[in-house]
């Protein structure tokens, strides 16, 4: 590079942040008018006059406070957008761009090289010239795709070429260009590196100055209904996703908004891990929420198992969790749902006073009288409604009820007004817009309705009836929530029925250990308990025979590691998402929950969809850690996906053999220590919560957090933590605790083993007592250091 090129590009960053600044100041002044606008608005409130003797007096009012509310409401919308430039500039001022290309388009001849910068977002002057481009406009994809030469990159109108002859990239730090170098590929290796061998965070960062190619096409994908993304732990699939929001939140600006939008992820200390993501880019964060929250929101009544309790829990009926997990088996519920068009559906009486107002006889007659063309939905709506009308007849009959007679007679004088104030209502309906007619009245000044009656008669009548009404109301609500539904008793009745429409012999399960798990299935369901597989199996029975049909409005849905999802989670999510494109990413080399279906789950979910709409993609790539680190942890796997380390050397995985506890939690104390000393944060991962504990106390003298619930925050510092809470996480340094024999020791643990660690970026120590894990002992011995106490 030379002095004349650097000059020049000092030149450039040096015009383009005086624009900038420019930009800051205007842009600060323009927030300082709309917020004396906004007070200046607030305070013509004064001037409106409320005049409510008159129907004319009424409109005119109602428009004077619509015209102030609409006047309010359009400086809010000027200053928000004048804050969120404002936001977006002062990022831009710290790092305007990271990136330059130069390019020509080869259909034109003698046109001279266009230059454009890449940065966070875009940035123009007031007349309209482009300094900086966003990362995610479709020409800024030239940068990330391909070398130098002819290139093809999709617009929105369809391919286009480019005859690239310059990629440059930028390191700013205050100003100041510190790093420039040209390179022929997508992102050289000298930025990466650097990136790399950075600190971890308790924090994910933007990966938009590193993205790769193989990234580059998950971002920019816009066609597939599924896209699925095997990758290797730590090769950037989740960030890569994160970045893939942020381009949908640009590419479908006006179209597309962040509420639309939803991903599952593992747990909630990952969500707390990314949340910061998106509003780097200056977007809104999407919908966060594990399954485990998903499941427990819509069954508030239940304890849905819970994610420490599904990982820790003996695997006492392995057959039944996978045969109650499978596709075979989200088909029998289907089944088993549209059977209830003849016949048994499991109905509860309507009772009203501790007696059967609508026997479950009734509702049973009511609900089969409806010809076998009905749909479920259609047959529970014509119930409901004949349930209503039933309902609306009792009104009547109560109202001459002694009951009645009593209400009236010990009504008081603000229960009177109440009843009188407010009007008669017919049963059933929706009060929403009495109610809101009300407060308006209310807001204008004028009191309750009054009413006059011609006789005492009249009155007992109308009080008997709002009485009698009011009273009603809880049966009616219930009707419309389809609560004459004894969904408990439906959920047991299908697992009993279960035979008839799934066979148990396909998946090695006898007539005798069914019916031993039916049985504490319904002890658990006594004491409203559910793993997490019958819950989703009793959402889906309920979604089926109500006629629910999910959230339309959400547009994409993403879903991380999906390894620890079954295909029937992953078939119910489809029917309860059904107008969204799917994202998928995992890596099936962590199947620590759901080892059985790990070969199979890509062709399992990939069959609910058109193959002509499903993509799959592999990032075998994997730079989270060192070579060394990678190598060995790798080799773990006996049968794993393919997986390639990124050329970034360190230090080569360290095995330390205690011959007693005390010894080996001295080698943990030693290993903080050091580890501390060079600056590496440290994650000691335990198996489980119960060993995590456990040795939170032994270092108790010790600066270390102990990360035991899913709800926490990551601290900074040092860290003891669960496996199954570290997924998806990073750590500079990793301590794998009671990494021997009587703890990994199973083949089924290579998995478990291989995650925690590949957790760590610069430096893995494991710490055993008593015999080397053969899980350990497996890998070759030139991929690892072994020292005995």
């Amino acid at each position: 590079m030379s002095k004349e090129q650097l000059v020049n590009e000092q030149a450039y960053l040096d015009q383009t942040l005086g624009k900038i600044t420019d930009s800051l100041e205007s842009t600060k002044e323009e927030i300082k008018k709309s917020k004396g606008s906004l007070a200046d608005v607030a305070s013509a409130w004064d001037d409106v006059r409320v005049k409510t003797s008159t129907y004319s007096g009424i409109v005119e009012t109602a428009m004077s406070v619509r015209q102030q509310q609409q006047a309010i409401a359009e400086r809010e919308a000027a200053q928000s957008r004048a804050e969120v430039r404002y936001q977006t500039l002062s990022k831009q001022i710290v790092k305007p761009y990271f990136a330059r290309i130069d390019f020509t388009d080869p259909s034109e001849e003698n046109q001279e090289p266009e230059s454009i910068y890449i940065g966070l977002a875009s940035y123009s002057d007031d007349n309209g010239r482009f300094y900086i481009y966003d990362w995610r406009t479709p020409v800024a994809s030239i940068y990330y795709d391909g070398g130098l030469g002819d290139v093809e990159y999709l617009t929105p109108v369809g391919p286009q070429k480019a005859d690239v002859s310059l990629k440059r990239q930028f390191e700013i730090e205050d100003g100041v260009i510190v790093t420039l170098f040209d390179t022929e590929e997508a992102i050289g290796d000298a930025m990466l590196l650097n990136a790399l061998s950075g600190e971890s965070s308790t924090k994910m960062k933007s990966i938009v100055t590193t993205i790769q190619k193989e990234q580059n096409k998950i971002i920019r994908n816009t066609d597939a209904d599924l896209l699925f993304v095997q990758g290797a732990a730590g090769s950037g699939k989740t960030a890569a996703i994160m970045q893939r929001v942020a381009y949908l939140l640009y590419r479908y600006r006006g179209k597309l908004n962040s509420g639309q939008v939803v991903m599952f992820s593992p747990n909630q200390l990952f969500n707390d891990y990314v949340d910061q993501v998106l509003p780097e880019l200056g977007e809104q964060n999407l919908v966060q929420l594990t399954f485990f929250q998903y499941a427990s929101r819509r069954l508030p009544r239940f304890s849905v198992q819970t994610l420490a309790e599904r990982f820790e829990k003996s695997v006492e009926h392995e057959k039944i969790e996978r045969m109650l997990g499978s596709l075979q088996m989200f088909e029998a519920t289907k089944a088993y749902a549209e059977s209830l068009n003849e016949k048994g559906l499991a109905a509860r009486s309507l009772n009203f006073r501790g007696e059967p107002l609508i026997s479950k006889e009734k509702i049973l007659e009511i609900y089969y009288q409806y010809n076998s063309n009905y749909k479920l939905s259609q047959r529970l709506e014509a119930t409901q409604d004949s349930l209503l009308r039933s309902l609306r007849a009792q009104v009547s009959h109560q109202m001459k009820q002694d009951w009645v007679e009593l209400a009236i007679e010990n009504l008081s004088k603000e229960e009177y007004d109440e009843l009188v104030g407010a009007g008669a209502t017919r049963l059933g309906d929706d009060q929403e817009g009495d109610a809101a007619a009300m407060t308006r009245r209310h807001q204008l000044g004028a009191g309750p309705q009054e009413r006059e009656f011609k006789s005492d008669k009249q009155e007992r009548n109308f009080l008997a009836k709002k009485i009698t009404t009011q009273a009603l109301r809880p049966l009616a609500k219930k009707i419309r929530r389809s609560g004459f539904i004894n969904i408990n008793t439906q959920f047991v009745d299908f697992l009993k029925a279960l035979p008839k429409f799934l066979s148990l012999d396909d998946f090695g399960v006898t007539e005798d250990e069914w019916q031993s798990y039916l049985n504490e299935v319904v002890a658990n369901l006594k004491k409203h308990e559910l793993t997490l597989a019958n819950t989703t199996i009793y959402l889906y029975l309920y979604d089926l025979i109500t006629g629910k049909h999910g959230q339309r409005d959400i547009r994409y849905l993403f879903i991380d590691e999906i390894q620890d999802y079954t295909p029937f989670q992953l078939a119910f999510l489809k029917f309860s998402f059904p107008n969204a494109k799917f994202t998928v990413l995992g890596d099936l080399n962590q199947a620590i929950f759901t080892q059985d279906w790990a070969n199979s789950l890509e062709e399992d979910f990939a069959s609910l969809f058109d193959p002509a709409k499903v993509e799959l993609i592999d990032l075998t790539q994997t730079y989270r850690s060192t070579e060394q680190i990678t190598n060995f942890s790798k080799e773990l796997l006996a049968n794993g996906k393919a997986i390639e380390a990124f050329n970034r050397e360190g230090e080569i995985p360290v095995l330390k053999m205690a011959k007693t506890t005390d010894q080996a939690v001295d080698l943990v104390k030693e290993q903080l220590a050091e580890n501390a000393a060079d600056g590496e944060k440290t994650a000691i991962i335990t198996q489980t919560l119960d060993a995590a504990r456990e040795l939170a106390q032994q270092l108790s003298d010790t600066k270390v957090t102990l990360i035991h619930s899913e709800n926490q925050r990551l601290a900074p510092g040092a860290v003891i933590i669960p496996s199954y809470l570290a997924k998806g996480l990073e750590f500079d340094a990793v301590i794998i605790w009671q990494a021997d024999a009587a703890h990994y020791e199973k083949e089924d643990q290579q998995r478990l083993l291989y995650t925690v660690a590949s957790r760590a970026m610069h430096r893995l120590t494991m710490i055993g007592q008593g015999q080397v894990s053969p899980l350990i002992a497996a890998v070759p011995k030139a991929l690892y250091a072994t020292v005995e106490e």
